[in-house]
């Protein structure tokens, strides 16, 4: 099984939160972890929000960052995706960057995992799994 995760289910899983044991779980089961390069972007600037809003301490950002770049077995470059990236966000008034997770994922014959109900829904009518 392969999996695209996205940065929701990412920052779930090392931050240790109410489904990082499930989302775990699936990890351990899957052949592949894949992530769209989006994916660094997108974790180190949810760390940066916890550092600059909820006083977390940078050496505990800096260790949670490691641990969610370690998640992905390989990060795809994203740069011949967007023509279709940009069809599917047009479609389903998702943003490109929630589309990259799901483009990934129906490239791949992947499982998405995510939290964001928005783009599990829109994933789902796009006929890509969701987990």
């Amino acid at each position: 099984m392969i999996i695209v995760i996205d940065a929701s289910a990412a920052i779930e899983v090392v931050l240790n939160r109410n489904q990082s044991e499930r989302l775990a779980d699936t990890l351990v089961m899957a052949d592949t972890v894949i992530v769209p390069s989006l994916f660094i972007a997108e974790v180190t600037n949810v760390l940066w929000k916890y550092y600059q809003y909820s006083d977390m301490p940078i050496d505990e950002c800096e260790k949670y960052l490691d641990a969610s770049l370690r998640i992905p077995d390989d990060v795809l470059d994203t740069n011949d995706m967007a023509q279709e990236t940009l069809n599917a966000a047009a479609l389903t008034g998702m943003t490109v960057y929630d589309m990259l997770y799901m483009v990934s994922a129906r490239r791949h014959g992947a499982s998405l995992m995510t939290l964001d109900k928005k783009l599990a829904s829109a994933a789902r009518k796009q006929g890509v799994r969701v987990c």
